[in-house]
């Protein structure tokens, strides 16, 4: 949690570029206040990630503790990483009157959710997309830059296509979410970047199977979105219908089995079991959903691919992404 306020109130970026300080110079380089920074500090230093030299009441930031959590470190970055406490943390009484009464909680009760998604995509999916997630595919990269039509499924605050849009100029994006304010943030960044091949759209998924305005299309991504769905076979099987015939769906999806007792050893294990009963699946529940949760695991994520009529399903890993797993899907 306090990693989290430190993130956000920009102290591990203040402290980066600092010498051993006070309390009060550190507040006044991040423009806080001192009494709270003095208290930060004191969970810090005990759970040893700032230090502090006794004889001058001064602190510092290790410079390899920075390296893992302050901005300036990009895909490094834990801290973004610890915004799911606080985030998932305010919804507990929600969570548990579920427990008791069944049902979800719907998405407007996280009111920071997409900032925090899309700071995540930022860490693991932007910092990647050119030199590691495009290659994925084969020829990919070069299809793009010849112009193809892309969908991106739960495409969120829309940060990946409209990355995309600026690399392929040449190529068109359209992005579709079920939250309208993800949606309106999309397209300020795509005004802001003078985007003219980017579309976005709001819509609900649960029907996606039978929704006849979508055009053909020869890519179409899902970044970590599908175990969210009300209706997750109904949006697979939609995607299956839009893509063209020679085209290519990539799914990233959560790397795990979809049986706990095989989940013994991930190093993610309970983060990823605590996300998903506090949001993933909460949220889908919430819509009268399936409630799949974002530990539906690999043997699940083929099943529901096959029954929604692909046939050709290669799984991927990124050496650096321990969190996910990467599908090539095909007709």
């Amino acid at each position: 949690l306090m990693i989290s306020v430190g993130h956000r109130a920009g102290l591990f970026g203040a402290m980066r570029e600092m010498t051993p300080a006070t309390s009060g110079e550190i507040a006044a380089k991040a423009n806080l206040n001192e009494r709270y920074v003095r208290e930060w500090l004191g969970a810090m230093v005990t759970g040893r990630i700032i230090e502090v030299d006794p004889s001058s009441g001064r602190f510092s930031l290790p410079a390899e503790h920075a390296a893992f959590l302050s901005r300036p470190a990009g895909a490094d970055n834990f801290a973004v990483f610890a915004q799911y406490i606080p985030l998932l943390g305010s919804v507990e009484d929600d969570i548990v009157e579920c427990f008791r009464r069944g049902g979800g909680v719907p998405y407007s009760k996280f009111p920071r959710f997409h900032a925090v998604m899309a700071e995540d995509s930022g860490q693991s999916v932007l910092s990647a997309l050119q030199s590691h997630i495009v290659p994925l595919v084969p020829e990919l990269a070069q299809r793009l830059a010849d112009g193809i039509q892309m969908l991106d499924v739960g495409c969120g605050r829309g940060r990946i296509i409209n990355r995309l849009a600026e690399l392929y100029p040449r190529s068109r994006f359209t992005g579709i979410d079920l939250s309208s304010e993800a949606i309106l943030s999309a397209w300020e960044e795509a005004a802001e970047k003078k985007l003219r091949n980017v579309e976005f759209i709001v819509g609900d998924l649960s029907r996606f199977d039978r929704t006849a305005e979508f055009e053909a299309f020869d890519f179409v991504t899902t970044f970590d979105a599908v175990h969210d769905q009300a209706k997750p076979l109904n949006v697979l099987r939609g995607i299956h219908r839009t893509l063209r015939p020679a085209g290519v769906y990539l799914m990233q999806d959560i790397k795990g089995s979809s049986h706990i007792h095989q989940n013994l050893d991930h190093p993610l294990g309970p983060l990823l079991y605590t996300i998903s009963c506090m949001h993933c699946m909460t949220v889908s529940l919430a819509q009268d959903g399936e409630g799949l949760g974002a530990m539906w695991g690999e043997e699940k994520t083929r099943e529901y691919l096959e029954k929604a009529g692909f046939r050709s399903v290669e799984k991927k890993q990124l050496a650096h992404d321990i969190q996910n797993n990467w599908y090539v899907v095909r007709k």
